[in-house]
């Protein structure tokens, strides 16, 4: 049986979440702009898994995961490690307040 850890609801969603955001920081560095490597990980690695149709944009009836953080992640590409809201198959898993 997995550590109770594993079976808290939204974690697994929130852990996803800070390693996705904390690989896209370490893109800029190599070259892209924040902007590249925010689409490289959702709108473009969509298209790659051919699921452009249903995930990877915030559109009617596409599947999403959605984040905030408090910033401007393409001034600063670093905010997207510091996840203020996580909500995962439309129920808040994660949220800050002030």
């Amino acid at each position: 049986m997995p550590p109770s850890c594993c079976r808290v609801p939204g974690l697994g969603a929130i852990l996803a979440a800070t390693l996705f955001l904390s690989a896209t920081a370490h893109m800029v560095r190599w070259g892209p702009t924040p902007m590249q490597a925010i689409q490289a990980a959702t709108v473009n690695a969509a298209d790659l898994m051919g699921w452009s149709g249903r995930v990877g944009s915030l559109e009617p009836d596409h599947y999403a995961d959605v984040i905030a953080v408090h910033g401007d992640p393409l001034a600063d590409v670093t905010t997207l490690e510091k996840v203020a809201f996580v909500m995962k198959g439309g129920v808040v898993v994660k949220e800050d307040r002030p």
